[in-house]
């Protein structure tokens, strides 16, 4: 069958979009692919493809639920049936079930950290699996180190899979974190097809102020204005729901919050409130977005800046994917400096919690799941920092399963400490250059595709506000923004009320 034909049989498309038929072709040729493609482009298609044409099942690594739970539905509503997710919002009766169905798959989902589940690998390798992807593979290097270990894993996992072809794919990566993505999954002679990260039809604005009253403000303005569907970035979840009470208390409607502590149900309904135009507004934090595939999000604002360039790229992405003008506002305020910093403190273990974790292990021959989270405990550390350290004991043979080997508690604290010390300052040198883009008077546009190591070829007539775009051509037309009045400074009265200058 043409792949043309197969496009058009299972998905409806007629042509493929840039870059998907040269990875699909590369991957039917059983070879290695690391792919960069812009968000927007269908990147899911690349993978979904290639396993419906193979015998066997495909493994997809998903970093997130709701994104795995958002690509099943989607293949279930184009009849494309043999498709599931393993994760734990399954209950233990709709696990066993899957797992028991799995011959009959093409498709299957999966976290990181469900395939070092003895019993889920054992099934896996049972079967047999034609291509092993790792979608958004940024998280790989974004978030292996710090948050999910289980990412730095995968090439062991692939292994025991019996090597089937790999296609890491992802929208964002300079060049190092390129490397680094084929570097840890052992993609040695992998064809690489990379595209720009450019999005010429998102403007990109910084507009700067001299307190974060003043940026509520203009927050509040921007919303009741702009036209949308819209997302709105924070740096906490206490933010989110905050600011999504006071636009709902200036009249603005069609408005929710979501963020990493609420439960999956609530998070599935959000995001699927918003894909169907129930929600016009959401306030997140950075756990919203990823997989979105709405093509009409016409603003993302972000009143909270990340603490890297590859972040920002990431979520104004998911402005304008149906190609219209779209536009990406950051509001800067000084006294917003102290949070991108506190967040990447919180990402790294201290001195004292390395300390800590190393004496209480130092003298335990095997460590239990109840023994690890005594220890975790009484040294103190958040679970985060936990399983850092304990993947950083793995790597370096002191720890493996649950036996513990003997070591030298200086060298090794010595050296942790340096490791993290290395780390802290990699990741303050990514936000130094963030922020001298945000302070930057000449094209962004050009500064940040020169982040990523390419040129800018053609610079839009929307480009970005220091090449004179202004906010005012995304405004809504006039019937279209008529909201009820509101009392300003009743509302930011009560929101400063209820938590003055709370950003942490």
């Amino acid at each position: 069958m043409m792949l043309e034909q197969a496009l058009k049989k299972w998905f409806g498309f007629t042509d493929f979009r840039e870059g998907q038929k040269e990875v699909i072709e590369a991957l039917l040729k059983q070879q290695d692919v690391f792919s960069m493609l812009p968000t927007g482009t269908g990147k899911s298609i690349c993978y979904q493809l290639p396993a419906l044409l193979a015998e066997g099942i495909t493994i997809v690594v998903s970093p997130l639920l709701s994104l795995m739970e958002d690509q099943v539905q989607q293949l279930k509503s184009k009849g494309i049936k043999q498709v599931a997710a393993l994760n734990s919002f399954l209950t233990e009766q709709k696990r066993k079930e899957v797992m028991a169905s799995i011959h009959h798959f093409k498709l299957m989902y999966v976290s990181p950290e469900m395939l070092q589940q003895p019993s889920v690998l054992t099934l896996l390798r049972s079967q047999k699996v034609s291509y092993f992807v790792i979608d958004e593979a940024h998280c790989i290097s974004q978030w292996g180190q710090e948050f999910r270990p289980d990412y730095l894993r995968l090439a062991d996992v692939r292994k025991q899979l019996g090597t089937p072809p790999c296609l890491a794919i992802t929208a964002t990566a300079t060049k190092d974190v390129q490397d680094d993505i084929k570097r840890r999954l052992r993609l040695h002679e992998a064809t690489n097809i990379v595209y720009s990260v450019d999005r010429p039809n998102i403007a990109m604005m910084v507009e700067r102020y001299h307190s974060t009253k003043e940026k509520l403000q203009a927050l509040i303005t921007f919303v009741k204005n702009l036209k949308g569907p819209g997302i709105i970035y924070f740096s906490s979840r206490q933010w989110t729901e905050k600011i999504s009470y006071a636009l709902r208390e200036a009249g603005i409607d069609k408005v929710s919050h979501y963020h990493g502590g609420m439960s999956n149900e609530d998070r599935i309904l959000i995001q699927q409130q918003f894909m169907e135009g129930q929600l016009s507004v959401i306030c997140c934090t950075s756990a919203f977005g990823m997989g979105i595939h709405k093509p009409d999000v016409r603003f993302v604002i972000h009143f909270h800046y990340p603490t890297q360039l590859a972040s920002y790229v990431q979520e104004i992405g998911r402005a304008g994917r149906d190609g219209r003008k779209s536009i990406a506002i950051l509001l800067y305020s000084q006294e917003d400096k102290g949070i991108p910093r506190s967040l990447l403190d919180l990402e790294l273990p201290s001195e004292q919690e390395i300390d800590a974790y190393i004496q209480a292990v130092m003298n335990v021959s095997r460590l239990t799941k109840e023994q690890e989270e005594q220890i975790r405990i009484i040294s103190g550390g958040s679970e985060t920092s936990w399983r850092q350290l304990k993947y950083l004991l793995e790597e370096r043979g002191i720890m493996k399963g649950t036996e513990v080997r003997r070591f030298s508690a200086d060298a090794i604290k010595a050296e942790l400490r340096n490791h993290v010390s290395q780390r802290r300052a990699e990741k303050q040198q990514q936000l130094t250059e963030f922020e001298r883009w945000i302070h930057s008077y000449s094209c962004r546009r050009e500064k940040l595709l020169a982040h990523f190591s390419e040129a800018l070829q053609s610079r839009p007539p929307h480009c970005c506000d220091n090449c004179g775009v202004t906010y005012q051509s995304y405004q809504k037309r006039k019937e279209e923004g008529e909201e009820k009045k509101s009392d300003w400074k009743t509302i930011l009265a009560q929101l400063f009320h209820q938590s003055e200058g709370g950003a942490s």
